[in-house]
């Protein structure tokens, strides 16, 4: 507590003279009864300018004392109230007051103005203030997200800002730890001053900020609460109030100072936008870049699987690779370590793991050691097929020429993303089939995909409505962003009905239509909402959860109960700045003490 002793004394010295001016006259005209002499000329002189000195002189000279008393804080005196009486705007509306300000002139709230004599008045004007509706005082008792917390962190965005604006309240119970605080507002305010000030000015005051501000930072890097606070802290505090006096008076001109906090608002807003297309922009280009570890991974699998005799390259349970009567999972990928986290997720958390098939397509490249992890890891009772583009002679010829390298996005890249489309054809002998992303982990048994109904529909997926997904085909399609899609990831297929409406023949067209064009304007999203539309069956949403490659605010009671999570977005799991959030998901499913992941530094 900041010890007022001088200030308790003035108001007592002031009742007691008063007392002392009422009480003479009494005492005199008392005295002059009892002694009989009350009528003499010369006695009602001497009384009554007795009482006229008493009652003129007294006062006037207590009251000259006043000034003296209050003067080291007549800056300061009254910012204590404001900080109790004023909160804070959000940073939204900070914004909204700057955008209102370019369209027309803007009007100060109204509130209590606390001036340096203690007067208090209504304010509607710009007079007297900083910046927008910022008083002098008033800048001592702003946050850390004040307008000096903006300018102690040039690269804070100005939607950090906040502005002190005046509005009674009352019933407002005490601060905690109220010197600290109070401190660290004197640090922002100084170093407001001190960034806005022309470098021609008062460099004594600018150098008496500076040392100012290194006191009150010592302070409060030794203490955290009021308690730790000793009496020297106090002295310095009371030392930056006479500082920041002085700097008030020193800089005077409001007006500039409000148009530089826009302006350093504005640079910063711009400054905010630069950067957050620069992030993007490296993020994606990060997603497309395969990541060392996996490529030490693919070179070491592959070595192995070529030192092998031909003999042991074959996988067990070849003989299940066509029964319809078994469960027949599909995956498009390059990547080991994603199918490795499918197969093992699917296998873990089925009821029925023998009567599995697990079909993998992927490149010619990463072949080899595809088939070299999965003749290491067997999956068990479940049985696993691993081909290749190349084993595919039905493919019209060019197929692979016209997916470039370079494109903006993977899907444009590889040709596994459009492989999809010719299920039929890798599957000829199959009825159904259950199309899996690499980048998915199952937490359920899905066998009872098998059993549903869809009425004659060629896939079935949980719809998505008002999504990204929706939204994103109004730039490649003429397509509503209103209707609802369907998402990829985890799609059940009828073979059966995909042959009988011959959809192949849509696929086959818009890949002639692709020589004359650049592929990559359509991609496989748009292309398989078109090819497929009308002909899908919505699955319950619980089958199926996506953005978990994007979105930060999925729910975890929605990830425990969905059946399949998939992370789609640029944050794959197997990336470093994926999201930590969701990562042990994919993360248990993954044996990291294998001697090929340490020996190529994967780790968790």
């Amino acid at each position: 507590m900041r010890p007022l002793p001088r200030k308790l004394r003035i108001p007592i010295l002031f009742y007691v003279l008063i007392g002392f001016c009422a009480l003479c006259p009494i005492v005199f005209i008392l005295f002059w009864q009892h002694t009989g002499s009350l009528g003499t000329p010369t006695s009602l002189f001497i009384a009554y300018l007795f009482i006229g000195l008493s009652v003129k002189w007294i006062p006037g000279v207590l009251f000259d004392r006043l000034p003296s008393v209050s003067e080291q804080k007549q800056f300061l005196g009254g910012t204590r109230g404001i900080l109790k009486n004023f909160s804070p705007l959000k940073s939204s509306d900070y914004l909204n007051f700057i955008e209102q300000e370019v369209k027309d002139e803007i009007k100060e709230p109204d509130g209590v103005m606390y001036n340096a004599g203690g007067e208090t008045g209504r304010n509607s004007s710009f007079e007297n203030t900083v910046g927008f509706g910022l008083s002098n005082e008033d800048m001592i008792s702003s946050s850390r997200k004040g307008v000096g917390a903006q300018v102690q962190d040039h690269n804070a965005t100005s939607s950090q800002t906040g502005v002190m604006v005046q509005k009674r309240c009352s019933g407002i119970r005490p601060v905690l730890d109220e010197n600290i605080r109070y401190m660290e507002d004197q640090v922002l305010t100084a170093r407001a001053y001190l960034h806005f000030a022309q470098p021609t000015g008062n460099s004594h005051i600018a150098k008496e900020l500076r040392l100012r501000i290194k006191d009150i930072e010592r302070v409060l890097s030794q203490a955290k609460s009021d308690s730790d606070l000793h009496r020297s802290a106090l002295q310095k505090m009371k030392a930056m109030e006479s500082t920041l006096y002085k700097a008030k008076k020193a800089y005077p001109d409001c007006s500039a100072f409000a148009s530089k906090l826009r302006a350093t608002s504005l640079a910063k807003e711009a400054q905010v936008r630069a950067e957050k297309k620069q992030v993007s922009y490296l993020i994606q280009l990060v997603a497309r870049t395969f990541p060392k570890g996996l490529h030490c991974l693919s070179m070491r699998l592959t070595t192995e699987y070529f030192a092998l005799t031909a003999e042991k390259r074959e996988l067990p349970n070849r003989q299940k690779f066509q029964k319809n009567d078994l469960y027949h999972y599909s995956i498009f990928s390059d990547n080991i370590l994603a199918c490795a986290v499918v197969v093992n997720s699917t296998i873990s958390n089925s009821l029925e793991p023998d009567k599995i098939v697990i079909h993998v397509v992927t490149d010619p490249l990463h072949f080899p050691a595809m088939m070299m992890w999965f003749l290491m890891n067997p999956p068990g009772e479940a049985a696993i097929q691993i081909q290749h583009m190349d084993e595919f002679e039905w493919l019209p010829s060019g197929y692979n020429s016209m997916f470039r390298k370079g494109r903006v996005n993977p899907s444009c890249t590889s040709p596994l993303y459009h492989l999809r489309f010719y299920l039929p054809e890798i599957f000829p002998f199959l009825n159904k089939v259950l199309l899996l992303d690499h980048d998915v982990v199952v937490q359920k048994d899905l066998t009872g995909l098998w059993s549903i109904d869809m009425k004659g529909k060629v896939v079935g997926a949980v719809q998505v409505c008002n999504d990204d997904i929706s939204r994103g085909l109004e730039t490649h399609v003429n397509f509503s962003s209103n209707e609802c899609v369907w998402a990829f990831g985890m799609n059940m297929v009828n073979l059966q009905a995909w042959r009988c409406k011959r959809l192949h023949l849509f696929y086959d067209e818009w890949l002639q239509l692709a020589k004359e064009k650049q592929l990559c304007k359509a991609r496989s999203l748009p292309l398989g909402q078109l090819m497929l539309y009308n002909h899908t069956f919505g699955l319950d949403p619980e089958w199926h959860l996506h953005g978990l490659g994007q979105d930060q605010t999925i729910r975890m009671v929605d990830i425990e109960k969905a059946a399949v999570i998939h992370y789609s977005g640029i944050m794959k799991p197997w990336f470093e700045f994926s999201l930590a959030n969701y990562r042990g998901y994919w993360n248990k499913f993954l044996k990291y003490e294998h001697p090929y992941l340490q020996q190529c530094n994967i780790h968790p």
